[in-house]
């Protein structure tokens, strides 16, 4: 087994591994209990008891302030630690979670318990395990190491935690404007989401951006369409009734191509080609990366178009899309149920790329379905954002570049993650800092069930709890340099 921590942190730093390690039951317990508070935006479910939970758990690891920041929705965090050092390094937590059906988990979604997948190791499984809280408890642990160890810290703290990721960050951008949140921000080098960046053959992707998102809900409905039912009514009138479902459903057909990709009029138009430089990232990457892992990963056997490996990459990171993330009509219970519905709902996700906007994107999905004679169709946005990007060469990205490499971990620069996350409030005006992830270790099954973190891997190439902590000491120090 790869001894992460001691290869990361050898020489001065060693007092702060054998810290790391003297706390490990500590710093796992304390990540449990996070995870078993849920905090469910979408459901308004706990939020205030989540919002007060981080808000302790920062002072504790160290944050002389840690107040509450109101918005017109659920609340943040806006936390500061003055070590007095020259430079300062701002941090983006989340403390939100997905909804979570425990009928589909093998493990309680909110008991965090602490069991072995095969092929993975000791994982902890429950929602929120790997995004984000996982990730973000192993840094607390970092900051309590640094502390117990007796060493000051090397760098000032600005963090920002907001309770609304999971449902597209609407408000986000009113905590980070807010005056003294925005003076401390300005002051960082940059910010950084913790992350548990590791395949789970070890390898590493260093992000440089995120793709920006869009979440919206389309209803097609009787009363709307002035044709079909107003309320659900018996299938026989279905030869004499038109329908709303059918309706959707063709309303949906023109969104893409018969291949699935975008089809909306002008969407992608403004889209960034990639550069010769992200062209070479890409190429390094697939050689770098493997595509068996990725497809285990995700339980897949060819990727859409019949694409190679290096294509697949590119259109991943690079592609804009229209995703069905949910659809419903009518009656859905065990049996069947002989009736015509008057409504229909699908929830969309729409992913940009730059220079692809979130307003920009919502026009051209409402001029698209009324120029098709979908006009009816009700276009309710829910959160989003725009796409973010950071240059390789900045000293946020170089650190951590730098650590990976003198531990000796495989790694890959990509261009951004496929996913979101609202990076663009700290990398758009006004602020324009540079924002990436960092942080060893695997886990997967975001959003979905079974999500775990791994904690003891059975491959040593991937890092454990404490080799995950010792990566967060690592980068600190790193970029304090």
């Amino acid at each position: 087994m790869t001894d992460f921590a001691s290869t990361l942190l050898a020489g001065d730093l060693a007092p702060i591994r054998d810290e790391i390690r003297r706390r490990h039951d500590e710093s796992i317990q304390r990540y449990q209990h996070w995870v078993r508070n849920p905090s469910i935006a979408a459901e308004s479910r706990a939020m205030d008891e989540g919002c007060r939970l981080v808000a302790e758990m920062a002072r504790d690891a160290g944050f002389q302030t840690a107040k509450r920041v109101d918005s017109d929705g659920h609340p943040a965090v806006f936390a500061t630690l003055d070590a007095g050092a020259p430079k300062t390094f701002g941090l983006y937590f989340m403390y939100d979670v997905k909804q979570a059906d425990p009928s589909e988990w093998s493990s309680p979604p909110f008991e965090a318990r602490i069991v072995e997948r095969p092929g993975f190791g000791k994982v902890v499984m429950g929602r929120g395990a790997v995004n984000q809280k996982g990730p973000e408890a192993a840094f607390l642990a970092a900051l309590h190491a640094i502390k117990g160890a007796g060493r000051k810290m090397p760098i000032n703290l600005v963090l920002v935690a907001e309770g609304e990721e999971e449902i597209g960050s609407p408000h986000f951008k009113q905590v980070v404007t807010q005056p003294e949140v925005a003076a401390a921000l300005r002051r960082t080098v940059g910010v950084v989401m913790p992350s548990a960046s590791q395949d789970p053959d070890g390898n590493v992707g260093v992000q440089l951006g995120a793709k920006g998102v869009v979440e919206v809900e389309l209803v097609a409905s009787g009363e709307a369409w002035g044709r079909g039912p107003g309320i659900d009514v018996h299938s026989s009138n279905r030869a004499r009734l038109d329908s709303p479902v059918f309706h959707l459903v063709r309303a949906l057909a023109t969104l893409v191509t018969a291949d699935g990709d975008p089809a909306i009029e002008g969407f992608g138009r403004e889209a960034r080609p990639a550069t010769p430089q992200q062209r070479k990232m890409l190429d390094d990457a697939a050689v770098r990366l493997s595509e068996d892992t990725a497809k285990k990963l995700l339980h897949v056997k060819r990727w859409a178009h019949d694409e190679g490996w290096r294509a697949s990459l590119e259109r991943f990171l690079f592609t804009p899309t229209v995703n069905i993330e949910g659809l419903v009509a009518g009656y859905t219970g065990p049996g069947g149920k002989t009736i015509q519905p008057h409504r229909a709902v699908a929830k969309l996700d729409l992913r940009l790329v730059p220079d692809m906007t979130y307003e920009g994107a919502l026009a051209q999905l409402r001029a698209h379905l009324r120029s098709r004679g979908f006009g009816d169709i009700e276009v309710t946005p829910g959160g989003g954002y725009d796409p973010s990007d950071t240059p390789v060469e900045a000293p946020l990205i170089q650190a951590q570049i730098g650590v990976l490499e003198r531990a000796g971990v495989p790694h890959a620069v990509m261009p951004r993650i496929a996913g979101s996350y609202p990076g663009y409030v700290f990398t758009g005006a006004p602020l324009r800092l540079p924002a990436g992830h960092f942080g060893l270790g695997h886990g997967s099954g975001a959003h979905a069930p079974d999500e775990y973190f791994v904690v003891e891997p059975a491959d040593s190439r991937v890092a454990d709890w404490d080799g995950a902590v010792a990566s967060h000491v690592a980068y600190l120090f790193a970029l304090a340099r």
